[in-house]
């Protein structure tokens, strides 16, 4: 299958296009991050009038995965219209033209969708409360997607992975300062569902060939707090966890409002695959083997200098 790729250069992106090159033609688009990458790059600006329907008509996909974003919590509040552009208006444009072109959509969503106040999980059919603009617009795109193409995936994901700059994921940040000696803080009141962004990839790409279609949590099986994700990274890679102090996030000063209780229920996913999920420790343990085999190296030569 032909597999276009938006936001290629992103965590999910490089990750998704690197796990599935080998089975399918992959395509990405990218404003110019990326050199040498092993796989066709379309350069493009995709808030360009024209563009995505222009790139369509180019790369005639198969499937289209949407991991095009602008996911920084603080630089949304700072930047709430290129936000509404990017995670909302661009969503929409992208579930109109591939309805219209008979072209399945996986659009990438969040966990952040949720305020965080229910005691227990989140299930797809818990009403969400977005706490600040990211969140509001990826909400937004969520609805505009599947209101645009009801046929569309919409998957709220939370995953980690080595990335092109070496700093985008959680594990990376607790990794790099693991390695440097240098003390850290970890949130004890902040509970998600990481998986490592390979296990996502590789989950989307099921639920396309099954012909999923709709809203689907599509996270790790297993709730941690960030403290205790922190420790099992440390305990992976043999490096000090007593460098990681538990804190909470009422003292952290971050600008943008955090949802405590981002645990996400994936009984419906699972069930729809007839499979269990992919648990953490085998996430953690591809993680370690990556790192092992050279792999954030690797991804990390496709960058531009």
């Amino acid at each position: 299958m032909k597999l276009l790729l938006t936001g290629v250069s992103g965590l999910l992106g490089l990750n998704f296009a690197q796990e599935m090159m080998d089975e399918h033609e992959i395509i990405g688009v990218d404003r110019g991050k990326l050199v040498n990458a092993p796989f066709k790059i379309l350069k493009h600006d995709l808030l360009d009038a024209g563009a995505v329907e222009s790139i369509l008509d180019a790369a005639q996909p198969d499937w289209l995965v949407n991991c095009a974003a602008l996911a920084d919590l603080d630089t949304c509040e700072e930047n709430p219209d290129l936000a509404k552009r990017l995670n909302t208006d661009l969503p929409r444009q992208l579930a109109r033209a591939c309805k219209e072109r008979n072209i399945s959509l996986v659009h990438i969503s969040t966990d952040a969708v949720f305020d965080g106040e229910k005691d227990g999980f989140y299930t797809e059919e818990d009403k969400p409360n977005p706490l600040g603009v990211y969140a509001k617009t990826k909400m937004e795109g969520e609805w505009a997607a599947l209101t645009e193409n009801p046929s569309a995936i919409v998957a709220r994901v939370n995953f980690y992975g080595w990335s092109l700059s070496g700093r985008r994921s959680l594990a990376e940040f607790f990794f790099n300062n693991l390695t440097k000696s240098k003390s850290m803080s970890g949130f004890t009141d902040v509970t998600f569902c990481p998986m490592l962004a390979n296990h996502t990839a590789r989950l989307l790409v099921k639920m396309l060939k099954r012909g999923l279609g709709g809203l689907y949590h599509v996270v790790g099986p297993q709730a941690m707090s960030k403290y205790q994700f922190g420790v099992e990274i440390a305990r992976k890679f043999s490096l000090r966890e007593g460098d990681i102090t538990p804190k909470s996030i009422s003292f952290s000063g971050l600008v943008a409002k955090r949802s405590n209780n981002l645990w996400l229920s994936t009984h419906k996913l699972s069930t729809d695959l007839g499979e269990d999920l992919p648990e953490f420790s085998t996430g953690l343990d591809e993680f370690y083997t990556q790192y092992q085999q050279g792999y954030p190296q690797k991804i990390r030569s496709y960058q531009q200098i």
